[in-house]
């Protein structure tokens, strides 16, 4: 196997690149990453391609005998950079892998922006049928347009496609931080888009947590992912036939409850809770048919989501950093 990844210095390619490697199943498994920004150490078993996906020389080139790719590179709400890491970059990287002798599996590694995550309403549980919805912005469109790239990719010429649709990745001390007021917070909404600057800041570092509330007044329920139960999907989706052509969602059981955080939060550590109305929409990001095909199991449930946050302590030489808001 000759594995192609991008976004390879991510957030989850920080977690798959040693998994994949310490896998057994996969021994003897050599990677090629396509880095621009930043990069990661070459050894014998790694080559690494500095250049941008927009530059289709540069994907050529590293696709040369590749087997396999996991296409995780992404970009957020950066509409300079959005067409061409997202649309040109995906086109580049299909119209490569359809081309060479050698190329078996393309994953890409989704997002549930491609169905409006909180953005829209949806009667039932969200499913692999459900229909694409993007949210305002270049990001959710450009994820929704490499969904439809890759389908049509199959149809079109019978590259095997399989679409990994995730929602918010969390590692170390992100949910915390997703709850903090202040400058701490990580992704969104802004608590400013709701509350005072001057509220904001109050709230700063004190024990409260926000209780956000959906477009019913109930307790919002947002879908979220572990790094690592998304990385094991990544393992279980590589080279299995039950993957061709398939699209799963890979998400927590059930979607994060914000009134049940806010009750285990004052029950475990005495915080209390501030109602936010948001005007959002509660949705469930249905894995079924993840654990149906593929034979995986998110094992982060909300009270480890929590823990694992709140206890993760960092290093000196491991500082928060965030290369993008969520």
């Amino acid at each position: 196997m000759k594995l192609l990844v991008t976004g390879a210095t991510g957030k989850v390619g920080n977690h798959f690149l040693p998994a994949v490697r310490s896998d057994g199943r996969f021994a003897g498994c050599s990677i090629v990453a396509i880095c621009h920004n930043r990069t990661i150490d070459a050894d014998d078993a790694t080559e690494v391609f500095r250049g941008s996906l927009s530059d289709r020389a540069t994907v050529e080139k590293a696709m040369s005998g590749v087997t396999h790719v996991v296409h995780m590179a992404a970009v957020k709400e950066s509409p300079d950079l959005a067409m061409d890491v997202a649309v040109k970059g995906m086109f580049h990287l299909l119209e490569a892998f359809r081309a060479s002798p050698s190329a078996r599996q393309f994953i890409l590694i989704g997002g549930d922006c491609s169905v409006g995550h909180a953005f829209h309403r949806y009667d039932g549980p969200v499913t692999e049928d459900s229909p694409r919805r993007a949210y305002p912005g270049c990001y959710a469109l450009t994820k929704v347009i490499e969904e439809v790239m890759l389908e049509q990719y199959r149809i079109q010429y019978g590259v095997n496609g399989c679409c990994l649709r995730a929602p918010w990745i969390m590692e170390k001390d992100d949910f915390r931080h997703a709850l903090a007021f202040g400058a701490d917070q990580f992704g969104g909404p802004p608590w400013s888009d709701f509350l005072s600057e001057g509220e904001v800041s109050r709230l700063s570092g004190q024990n409260v947590v926000p209780l956000m509330l959906d477009c019913e007044s109930k307790p919002l329920r947002r879908n979220f992912v572990h790094v690592s139960d998304l990385v094991n999907a990544i393992l279980a989706a590589l080279d299995n036939p039950a993957a061709e052509g398939q699209l799963f969602n890979i998400a927590m059981d059930e979607p994060v409850d914000y009134g049940r955080v806010a009750e285990y939060l004052k029950d475990t550590r005495g915080y209390s809770a501030l109602e936010i109305r948001t005007g959002l929409f509660s949705n469930w990001l249905d894995n079924a048919k993840a654990r149906l095909k593929l034979g995986w199991r998110p094992l982060y449930d909300l009270r480890s989501l929590i823990e694992d946050a709140w206890n993760y302590v960092r290093a000196s030489d491991d500082p928060r950093k965030i290369w993008y808001p969520g």
